[in-house]
């Protein structure tokens, strides 16, 4: 199955090393990311989780839950989970999905045989407390993640849902935005807008935003 932006991110029911998870249960009325890794007690992996744990504090005031998942069992992610805390110094406190009949992974199209025809690929997918997919990303095996790259894309989906706004290339939380070209009305621009805005072009309009 492949799923795209704008999808609902498919409901299911699994194992992890915290108990039993019901995705849409669990995830509740968060924002949630949904990240697969190949494999347990692997170097890359181990980093990915170990700083997704250290993003505790920044995924909880952006409302967002962490959820990892491998292919292996809840014994060898109860084992591995304190090589990751020695290793990368923090306390993981995120579920991590026992995929070992790989039926999220293939709910979820996270087995690319071409590349390994039992192992997941590194998969992200974001999506909103309406469970919509948001983001989907597809890492090889060998590169870890940006972790700060997909805050950054949350920071900027989060915009977008609450203000007519889309973010520019590299954006960073406090540079400008962009009004979206569906905002035309003058009065609502200035409503929504007092601090006024920049117009380049008619379809490129920057706003300077505040705090």
């Amino acid at each position: 199955m492949t799923l795209r932006i704008g999808d609902t991110a498919p409901d299911f029911e699994q194992d992890s090393n915290i108990g039993r998870i019901r995705f849409h249960d669990w995830l509740g009325a968060h924002w949630g990311v949904l990240f697969s890794h190949p494999a347990d007690f692997t170097p890359v992996c181990t980093t990915e989780l170990g700083y997704t744990a250290k993003l505790a504090a920044e995924f909880a005031k952006r409302g967002v839950k962490a959820i990892a998942l491998s292919v292996d069992s809840v014994d060898s992610h109860t084992r591995w989970i304190p090589d990751i805390e020695e290793t990368q110094g923090v306390k993981v406190d995120f579920p991590i999905l026992a995929d070992a009949d790989r039926s999220v992974s293939t709910l979820y199209d996270m087995i690319h045989p071409n590349a390994n025809a039992t192992l997941t690929v590194r998969s992200v997918f974001i999506v909103d407390p309406q469970k919509k997919v948001r983001l989907t990303l597809t890492y090889p095996a060998s590169t870890g993640r940006n972790f700060d790259e997909i805050l950054r894309v949350i920071d900027s989906l989060q915009l977008t849902d609450r203000q007519s706004l889309a973010t520019p290339v590299n954006w960073k939380p406090g540079d400008d935005a962009i009004i979206v070209p569906s905002l035309q009305d003058e009065a609502l621009i200035a409503q929504k807008f007092p601090q006024g805005y920049r117009k380049v072009k008619p379809y490129l309009r920057y706003v300077k935003l505040s705090g």
